[in-house]
């Protein structure tokens, strides 16, 4: 099966916050076959790559991360298919970066979104966002807003996991006039190795997401069109914001439930005529704290479900003029990933500021998917009366491992993202 070049990503231990960990399913015959395939292949184009430069003069090999093997001998030895932080398995509607853990799941992505073969598919710069800090990271997913286009990448205090530094260097970003000459954007106490020209925010948190905001800002030239606030008190809420700033440039803010943060309030008054809108029910932000907002004068709407996977669908829906996915109808891309790991909104925003540019969904559960989405899906499901070539198609990216979407939850997905014919026809 034919795939996009990326590198083959070691998955690392979880970062923080950590997932339970799963009971490893076994995978079906069929899909090891499939697997055995896409390794094969993995194996030609990567032999293909260091073996060829395109007349390209570089001192880093452009898309292989990992040691390359000594002998032909060694290269069955390769990461199984679930080890791979990559779009490892994928059927006629779908793709899996199967990553089991954020931080190979970002390097998927990011791999998945620039492969990297040559300069022009570089990025400019990318974002190592603190792995202990989800706010921060999803925070910081508006840098891959144009005209920025840093992809998140996680690394942690003590050091960048295998699967980050891999992908760093197959990335090697090239700075640009947009990112102020940066090559790396880095969030908190995240590792950054040296030779990279970074530009940092220290600080974590509410603050530091409030300091993203402003850098965005500066190095984009222009205020922001709308700000989203989210909450701090369930990260599952929170999580389509990261999405939707990578789509659109729009900050995002944090707040507690009840009170409105000190630096959010102070970022909002320097912006008293933009829109603001508040992603999650009142029990995610209260009622009170969306009054404090508008007291500062912008124009205040909520966007909300009643769980987390309600609240994700409400947002893909959402039209407000220029605010919104307005995702009702077919003919779009969709990311699917676990509303227990906020880090992971973080890993898959580029998916939704390049390519099919869709919104981030979320499921509940590793094997059954939620009604709510199920629903959604067959609500925005693609049909064709006589010929299905011109009509809209649905792709959607699922993001971890079998663990945290099962091999049977994607096979649901597929065949509700799958052009049906709907009547008519010769």
């Amino acid at each position: 099966m034919a795939r996009p070049i990326n590198a083959d990503v070691p998955a690392q231990r979880p970062t923080a916050p950590e997932r339970p960990k799963r009971r490893r399913r076994p995978i079906p015959g069929a899909l090891k076959a499939i697997a055995g395939l896409v390794l094969l292949a993995i194996v030609f184009i990567v032999a293909a790559i260091l073996g060829g430069g395109g007349g390209e003069k570089s001192s880093k090999a452009p898309a292989p991360v990992g040691e390359a093997p000594s002998t032909p001998a060694e290269a069955p030895t390769a990461a199984t298919p679930e080890q791979l932080g990559y779009p490892a398995f994928a059927t006629a509607n779908t793709t899996r970066v199967g990553g089991n853990d954020p931080a190979s799941n970002a390097a998927g992505v990011a791999l998945a979104v620039y492969p990297s073969t040559k300069p022009s598919q570089r990025p400019a710069a990318v974002t190592l966002a603190d792995a202990g800090d989800w706010r921060t990271a999803i925070a910081a997913a508006v840098l891959m807003a144009p005209p920025l286009g840093a992809p998140v990448l996680l690394s942690e205090a003590d050091g960048m996991p295998d699967a980050t530094e891999e992908a760093l260097a197959a990335l090697d970003p090239t700075g640009s006039r947009d990112t102020g000459g940066a090559q790396a954007f880095a969030t908190g106490t995240a590792d950054v190795p040296g030779g990279l020209k970074t530009r940092r925010v220290r600080a974590g948190g509410v603050t530091g997401a409030a300091a993203i905001a402003a850098l965005r800002e500066k190095l984009a030239g222009r205020p922001p069109r709308h700000i989203v606030v989210a909450s701090t008190a369930d990260p599952a809420f929170a999580m389509p914001a990261a999405a939707w700033a990578a789509r659109s440039g729009d900050p995002v803010l944090f707040t507690g439930p009840d009170d409105l943060a000190k630096p959010t309030a102070k970022a909002l008054k320097a912006h008293p005529q933009t829109p603001v809108y508040v992603l999650g029910p009142s029990s995610a932000i209260s009622s009170g704290v969306v009054r404090e907002i508008a007291e500062l004068g912008p124009q205040v709407r909520r966007v909300a479900g009643e769980d987390p996977v309600a609240n994700a669908v409400e947002m893909a829906r959402y039209d407000d003029g220029g605010f919104g996915w307005n995702v009702n109808d077919p003919g779009h891309g969709f990311v699917v990933a676990r509303s227990e790991d906020p880090l992971d909104a973080a890993a898959a925003a580029a998916l939704s500021a390049s390519g099919t540019w869709g919104p981030l969904l979320l499921t509940d559960d590793a094997d059954t998917l939620p009604a709510t989405l199920r629903g959604y899906l067959l609500d925005v499901k693609p049909g064709y009366t006589n010929d299905p070539t011109r009509a809209f198609y649905n792709h959607v990216w699922v993001i971890g491992d079998q663990e945290a979407i099962s091999v049977n939850e994607q096979a649901e997905i597929d065949e509700l993202a799958a052009l049906t014919r709907i009547g008519g026809g010769e």
